[in-house]
């Protein structure tokens, strides 16, 4: 039994919102048995708030079941109370899985990789933001980490208390940012600790007086903050299986064959892992997000980069990042459609990728094939991908496209600025 006075368990939705129902203490033994109500309705709130078009109506009933696994204590501070969170699966009232539940999305990609190649999925999320309320400083200065303070040093305690295992903590380049990054864990936890990692820093934030935003371009004339996905995967051994140094870029056959499925597939991916209207904006050449949908070796500017390892255990280190998300995604969803492409491209056999050199040159890259230019543009890849979008059970497929075109249709008429502006008031 927690000293908090409340339970709080939430779900991540498709607007990468944190959305759930809080009980008194007194019954957690009972939200932990039983759960507590949801509505499918919910799955369509957009991040502004309204309900998209959906086909669920006004019917039906779910249950938030809460896992045990995903606890974590935020103690009290000073005024404000204590409170304990749960990560929650969306269930039928009879506690049978619910189709559209994004995380039972992941959990079962999870599960077909370990089934279909004996391999356990290993996976980390970077998330950069920017934190309002602190005096200008330099690019990754010294000056900007001690500024951030006591706010630094509360985090990563944090995030140790809550177990989510933080790596680094720096100051970034672009204005006001900043950096997290979490250790390597299995790939349900890894997104789960991406989910909390993103409310924990917000509610103290909130706590410390601060703003923190994770908009992909809170100015669109200013750096981005982007969330790199990195995916490696060990055998039942638990060795790793992503590392051959007798191939191009030191990557396995294994790892070569998935990348072809996210590149091949990386137009609809998008969709899903650049979740909102101006995520588009920060995809772009020379900004260092993701200029292109290729595979390359330690090249900012790819999609999909190879991240060597280093010493006697660079075998174990050796990763591939995904460069093309942000904070607008929900990493359940985000996760779980790379591992599903990525496993398109083993089982089809799809043609292995260029691996790219670090010398290429900017005309050399000159014919890789681009990323969409706009959200409308990436909803109609995935719509129109049979592969990406069978993903999907269909309903979710259907209220996903639902609650991104709403969010496009409330930005109509704004100018960039603007877009930005209300998408970092979400995020």
């Amino acid at each position: 039994m927690t000293a908090a006075p409340t339970v709080y368990a939430a779900t991540c939705d498709l607007a990468a919102q944190f959305r759930g129902r809080a009980v008194p203490a007194s019954r957690e033994e009972a939200l932990l048995r039983s759960g507590t109500g949801w509505v499918p309705a919910d799955l369509a709130i957009t991040g502004f708030g309204s309900i998209a078009d959906n086909v669920f109506g006004s019917a039906g009933d779910l249950r938030l079941m809460p896992d045990p696994a995903t606890r974590v204590d935020i103690p009290a501070d000073g005024d404000l109370p204590g409170t304990r969170l749960y990560l929650a699966d969306q269930t039928l009232p009879d506690g049978t899985p619910w189709e559209c539940c994004p995380r039972g999305f992941l959990a079962a990609a999870v599960e077909e990789f370990r089934a279909e190649l004996g391999v356990t999925v290993i996976a980390s999320f970077e998330h950069e933001f920017t934190l309002a309320g602190l005096p200008p400083s330099p690019p990754f200065s010294f000056e900007r980490y001690r500024t951030a303070e006591p706010f630094g040093s509360d985090l990563v305690t944090l995030l140790e208390q809550a177990g989510l295992a933080p790596e680094t903590w720096l100051p970034e380049y672009g204005e006001a940012q900043h950096e997290i990054t979490l250790s390597p864990a299995e790939g349900l936890v890894a997104a789960d600790r991406a989910v909390l990692l993103r409310e924990l820093v917000r509610d103290l934030a909130r706590r410390r007086g601060l703003r923190a935003c994770f908009a992909p371009l809170p100015d669109p004339a200013g750096s981005g903050n982007g969330v790199h996905i990195h995916l490696s995967f060990r055998d039942a051994d638990g060795d790793p299986v992503l590392y051959d140094p007798s191939r191009p870029g030191g990557l396995s056959e294994l790892g070569t064959r998935l990348s072809a499925g996210i590149i091949r597939h990386a137009p609809a991916l998008t969709a899903v892992t650049a979740a909102s209207p101006v995520s588009f904006l920060r995809l772009t050449p020379h900004r260092w997000s993701a200029g292109g949908a290729f595979l390359a070796e330690r090249n900012r500017e790819a999609m999909l980069r190879i991240c060597p390892g280093t010493g006697p255990d660079a075998g174990a280190q050796h990763n591939l990042e995904y460069r093309a998300a942000d904070a607008t995604a929900n990493p359940w969803l985000a996760l779980g459609v790379l591992l599903r492409a990525g496993l398109e491209g083993i089982r089809r056999g799809y043609p292995e990728p260029v691996v790219w050199p670090e010398t290429a040159t900017e005309e050399e890259l000159s014919g890789v094939p681009p990323l969409p230019r706009t959200q409308e543009e990436a909803l109609n890849e995935l719509e129109k991908d049979d592969v990406v979008s069978g993903f999907f059970a269909p309903d979710l497929l259907t209220t996903y496209l639902a609650v991104k075109r709403a969010e496009l249709a409330a930005l109509t008429g704004q100018d960039d600025t603007e877009r930005c502006r209300r998408i970092a008031d979400v995020h």
